[in-house]
């Protein structure tokens, strides 16, 4: 039976989207029938050159399978073969033009900009890590004829690492927001969706987008799916091309320009980076974004439930301590599900009642912290150097 180019689009978009949930084993299976629908509409190629690049292409999307295997796995290697095959490469050609992938993608249509309005003063504790920022890589940009004097770089990379929850994107967008720069942001799912097939120009559009801004800062969340280390069994193809591609560019900032830039990188699992981007002169500032501690706690407590109706009986001191080990993620979850419960019985015709301490202890009883000592003990041991 004949397959369809909109057949073949239809399971790379779901291929992205199970890539986007980190639904890793779902979107291998959907990136591996793309690529053998692309080998099956091998019978009407107009060309040798079609059939070669879409030959090249069903490669690709199998790299990514395989790349999805390793994530899936937890960055361990992953055997040979793991994510299918599509059969003979002579077999391969396709009835038309590849229409975006072929031809090139637009960097507007993928790239957002943004003036981020949230800034350190809206992000509750951290006090440690923003005097951290503010001394490598926000005073150089304000105090630039100072920094020029002293021989300080402008600009440059810093990775955010540390338990999912504890507000790395936030803390990335009021990097922009202190410096009053265009951020851009980026994340590896939507790479996949615009760019197999032509990864490396891309990432260079996106620097070069950054580059003719007066101050710009270029966010990359879940780093390790787009740097993942580097072996011969355990990452793709296509990231053997990304990562040097991003390494050159990370090497090509000109700190002493009057158009620096600030690349960001943001991960919940910093081991599974390749080394060579976390080495001096590309994220030479690594930054520990660990779980809130009393007074943060506190201070979240106050925001997330700051606007709702509360009960006399509600202690955030009592909360502060009760919370210890619960992520900024975890509380904001807390008050949402503790307000919940008076809401639906309000809904249910019973007069509406404001949160009792009885609510938030009934959520917490049901709620573990979403970080366990053991996967703490590991993001502490990163940050003293040690690498698992």
């Amino acid at each position: 039976m004949a397959v369809s180019f909109d057949t073949f689009e239809r399971l790379k978009a779901k291929g992205v989207e199970a890539y986007k949930r980190r639904e890793f084993l779902a979107a291998r299976s959907y990136l591996t029938d793309a690529a053998e629908c692309m080998v099956d509409l091998a019978a009407a190629a107009k060309s040798p050159d079609a059939r070669r690049k879409h030959e090249e292409l069903a490669a690709e999307l199998i790299d990514l399978a395989k790349e999805c295997d390793r994530l899936h796995s937890g960055g361990r290697k992953v055997k040979p073969g793991g994510a299918g095959r599509v059969g003979p490469a002579g077999k391969a050609s396709i009835t038309g033009p590849l229409k975006e992938d072929e031809s090139g993608t637009d960097a507007a249509d993928w790239i957002v900009r943004e003036k981020p309005n949230v800034g350190f003063d809206d992000i509750a504790g951290l006090e440690d890590v923003k005097q951290e920022i503010r001394l490598k890589m926000i005073y150089p940009f304000t105090h630039r004829q100072l920094a020029q004097q002293y021989g300080i770089a402008v600009g440059g990379g810093i990775l955010l690492f540390g338990p999912p929850g504890t507000g790395k994107t936030m803390l990335a967008k009021a990097i922009a927001h202190e410096i009053d720069a265009t951020f851009f942001v980026i994340s590896p799912a939507q790479m996949l969706s615009k760019w197999v097939g032509e990864a490396e120009q891309n990432i260079r559009k996106l620097f070069d987008a950054a580059k003719s801004e007066p101050v710009s800062v270029i966010f990359l969340d879940e780093a390790e799916a787009l740097v993942p280390a580097r072996s011969s069994e355990g990452s793709s193809g296509v990231m053997q091309r990304v990562v040097p591609q991003i390494l050159q560019e990370l090497e090509g900032f000109d700190r002493k320009a009057d158009r620096a830039l600030l690349f960001v990188a943001a991960t919940n699992q910093p081991w599974l980076l390749d080394e060579a981007v976390i080495r001096p002169g590309r994220l030479d500032t690594k930054v520990y974004i660990a779980l809130p501690d009393a007074p943060a706690r506190f201070r979240l407590l106050e925001i997330h439930f700051g606007k709702r109706p509360l009960g006399q009986d509600v202690d955030f001191g009592e909360l502060c301590d009760r919370t210890t080990g619960y992520s900024g993620a975890d509380i904001r979850y807390i008050a949402e599900e503790a307000a919940q419960r008076p809401f639906l019985e309000a809904i249910g015709g019973t007069p509406p009642r404001p949160i009792m301490r009885e609510d938030i202890m009934k959520v917490l009883e049901t709620t573990p912290p979403s970080v366990n000592p053991a996967g703490l003990l590991r993001f502490e041991k990163f940050a003293m150097g040690v690498r698992e």
